[in-house]
């Protein structure tokens, strides 16, 4: 048995794998944790992984991935008003290293289209194109069914547990901005990056 208390052993993650048998590629991990929060976190990691796979079958017959369908749903939050590059990086449900690229490829599927500012021209706006709101409207059936289907082994007040212990864990590291691309809402209309500014007058 191990206690909640910080392991005086080094917290190095060991891990031992055996074949279940000849007639399947799967094995079954039998890993020793040094705490009972090493477990909670790899099963955290090894759940978001699997979730994640799952959730990218549903969205390729529709030629996106989940980081260009996250794009897309957070420029729909943003509509009519569009959001410069790091606005949308910043609203990522994962860090995007190149949050520039990724909308290049988009642009050229024709999901999107962008315009520099009249006031300044260093600044680029991104916005939805009709294309690309044609795409997420028929994406929107498959993408509400997917977490029904994701956690269906789950028990509707087990389900708003594990989202309030997930919440609970992450405490104050999570931005609102997140929050909002995580919840798949519309950004709020108060947010300083979901409303261009207006110019100042001359």
């Amino acid at each position: 048995m191990y206690s909640c208390c910080p392991p005086v052993v080094s917290a190095s993650l060991h891990y031992s794998e055996k074949i279940m048998g000849a007639s399947t590629s799967e094995y079954e991990q039998a890993p020793r944790f040094s705490s009972p929060q090493e477990e909670a976190l790899l099963n955290i990691l090894r759940s978001a992984d699997s979730l994640h796979r799952a959730f990218q079958q549903r969205l390729k017959p529709f030629g996106l991935t989940v980081t260009q369908y996250n794009a897309l749903r957070i420029l729909r939050g943003a509509d009519p008003n569009g959001l410069t590059c790091s606005a949308i990086g910043s609203m990522m449900i994962t860090p995007e290293p190149d949050i520039t690229r990724l909308l290049a490829r988009l642009k050229t599927q024709k999901l999107l289209y962008q315009s520099r500012d009249p006031h300044d021209r260093r600044v680029v706006w991104t916005h939805l194109s009709p294309e690309g709101s044609k795409l997420l409207a028929k994406l929107d059936g498959v993408v509400d069914q997917a977490p029904k289907d994701l956690l269906s082994a789950l028990t509707c007040q087990e389900v708003g547990e594990l989202t309030r212990l997930l919440e609970k864990a992450r405490g104050k590291r999570e931005d609102p901005e997140q929050q909002a691309s995580v919840t798949g809402k519309p950004p709020s209309p108060h947010s300083r990056q979901s409303t261009r500014p207006r110019p100042h007058p001359e």
